[in-house]
C-alpha cells in the first residue's frame, strides 16, 4: 500500500488551523480556490489540478468524516481515471501550537503507468503544501 504521511507543528491555535482547513475562504489562500466547501459529511466537492508535464486533472471528493478541530477526511478520486484514495488531516492541539498529520492511502490505486501518480508527486505536493505553503499563511494571519 502506498501512503503518504506529512506531519507538521504550527504556532497556532487549533481553532485558526482548523478554520484553515475548512474554511473555503480561507483555504483559497494556501490550498486550491474551490467554489464551495462545507465541512459535513456527504459534502462533495471538485478543483481542477495539473500534472507533471501540463496535463489537467479534475479531482472529485466527498467528506467522509468530520470532528471539528481533530479530524477532517475526504475521498480524492480523479475524472476519468479509476482508483480511489482517502485525505486524513488529523490535528493535535499542543498548548498555543497545532501538530497537523496528512496521511492520503490508497495512491496504489490509480494509473501506475502514469508518473503524475507516483508516489513522490503527492509526498512532495503534501510536503509543499504543509510545510510551505499553510505554514506561511498562518504565519501572516
Amino acid at each position: 500500500m502506498k501512503t503518504v504521511v506529512v506531519k507538521e507543528v504550527y504556532d497556532a491555535p487549533i481553532q485558526k488551523v482548523w478554520k484553515a482547513l475548512t474554511d473555503k475562504e480561507e483555504m483559497k489562500k494556501w490550498y486550491f480556490d474551490l467554489s464551495e466547501f462545507k465541512a459535513e459529511v456527504g459534502f462533495e466537492f471538485q478543483f481542477a489540478g495539473q500534472g507533471v508535464k501540463g496535463e489537467h486533472y479534475m479531482h472529485l471528493c466527498k467528506i467522509t468524516e468530520v470532528i471539528p478541530h481533530k479530524r477532517l477526511q475526504y475521498s480524492w478520486e480523479y475524472e476519468n481515471l479509476e482508483g480511489s484514495s482517502l485525505v486524513t488531516f488529523d490535528l493535535i492541539e499542543e498548548g498555543n501550537k497545532t501538530q497537523v498529520t496528512l496521511t492520503h492511502t490508497g495512491i496504489e490505486t490509480f494509473p501506475q503507468d502514469n508518473a503524475d501518480f507516483d508516489i513522490k508527486n503527492f509526498q512532495g505536493g503534501w510536503t509543499e503544501l504543509l510545510t510551505k505553503l499553510l505554514h506561511d499563511y498562518l504565519v501572516k494571519q
